[in-house]
């Protein structure tokens, strides 16, 4: 399998949505880099004694891969074994969601709400790197939307004692040591210290979650300061690193990522329709180079359609099919709001049927003495009407 920038992981922390890692999310995050007081339990350094061992042999490997002895004891003073990785690491599902539900959360109100408001903070920046790598402005601020909320949900994990302890792990330990060396080799290059390093549960850091390795060849100092620092609460520097790895990853400058078939403005292209009964995209050659980002094609339309949305576009005109409950979006909105005014909290009512409307619906047909599925169906709608 080919590694492109996060295929380990949806990025996404902010989506709440993980392939592996997230999606991150994501897996789907804690806001800005507070300290470790604030993270899990299991997210903390616990003593182990198999993990002091592998990473008193690792650090042989690492001095002959040219990392100081000073670099490893400062990036290592602290760090330590984190069993919340190892769990987040082994318990991911394999789970698909339609695009309408992705889109859903994607493009949601508030993501678009936000969207619109970051752009028009950062236009001036936007429009410069724009201007400087040739990616569209809309397109940079939506993906700094999807993988992290636009800076809201960077992550707190020490990415030193995250890659260490997937590493030692084993699971992906040749890929992870990958990524720690990597993440030495920016601590040795002075452009982050160790205990503002922090990211991901699996490593993926900063204002547009890039993994240690995709830093070291795409990161840019765009401010000048003399160091590449995607951790800021400036995000002027990762929003450039994110222009940069488009451009090197071939973006075509002036060329549209696609659109809705049909719809004024999208260009011509191969048609694309991930989702039975959906809506059909004509996409470029633009949004393969998305999917550089993120290999997947939900991901790379719900950064085309936030960007055009951002840019002030409409919603999509097709409209998705029934689920296989025979629900439209409509009807689990309307699911989610009755369940959420009968006492069972769904958590909002977007339309989304994730843990917590299911877990509504369990509760709700456990008091009402039905079988408990946490499925929906009209039937159950109806009777909560």
């Amino acid at each position: 399998m080919s590694i492109s920038r996060r295929s380990f992981g949806f990025g996404v922390a902010a989506l709440g949505l993980t392939a592996c890692g997230g999606t991150v999310p994501t897996g789907r995050g804690t806001s800005g880099s507070s300290g470790s007081s604030s993270l899990p339990a299991d997210l903390r350094p616990t003593p182990n004694a198999g993990y002091d061992a592998w990473v008193a042999a690792f650090r042989s490997r690492a001095e002959a891969k040219g990392i100081s002895r000073a670099t490893l004891r400062a990036a290592f003073r602290g760090a330590g074994y984190l069993p919340g990785v190892v769990k987040r690491d082994r318990n991911q599902t394999e789970f698909k969601r339609t695009l309408e539900d992705y889109l859903a959360i994607a493009v949601s109100d508030e993501r678009l709400a936000k969207g619109r408001a970051a752009y028009a903070r950062h236009r001036t920046t936007l429009k410069t790197l724009e201007q400087t790598y040739g990616v569209d402005a809309e397109i940079i601020c939506a993906i700094w939307g999807l993988e992290s909320f636009y800076g809201e949900r960077r992550g707190n994990v020490p990415v030193i004692s995250a890659t260490s302890t997937l590493a030692y792990d084993g699971r992906r330990g040749a890929f992870f040591e990958k990524q720690l060396i990597a993440a030495l080799k920016i601590l040795q290059n002075g452009d982050i210290s160790a205990a503002r390093m922090t990211g991901s549960w699996a490593g993926a850091m900063g204002h547009t979650q890039f993994i240690p390795t995709s830093y070291q060849s795409f990161a840019v100092d765009f401010t000048g300061d003399g160091r590449r620092d995607i951790w800021s609460d400036d995000p002027t520097d990762a929003l450039a690193s994110t222009a940069a790895y488009l451009q090197r990853n071939g973006w075509t400058r002036g060329l549209k990522w696609g659109g809705e078939a049909g719809a004024p403005g999208t260009p011509a292209g191969r048609k694309l329709q991930p989702q039975a009964g959906g809506p059909v995209f004509s996409v470029t050659s633009n949004f393969d180079v998305i999917k550089r980002y993120n290999n997947s094609d939900s991901y790379a339309i719900g950064v085309g359609h936030l960007a055009d949305r951002i840019a002030g576009g409409g919603p999509l005109r097709a409209s998705f099919p029934p689920d296989r409950y025979g629900l439209t979006k409509e009807d689990r909105i309307l699911l989610q709001k009755r369940l959420t005014a009968r006492g069972f909290d769904t958590g909002g009512a977007d339309g989304v049927l994730g843990p917590k409307s299911r877990a509504a619906i369990s509760a709700y047909q456990s008091s009402r003495g039905l079988a408990v599925t946490g499925d929906p169906s009209p039937s159950l709608l109806n009777s909560l009407g």
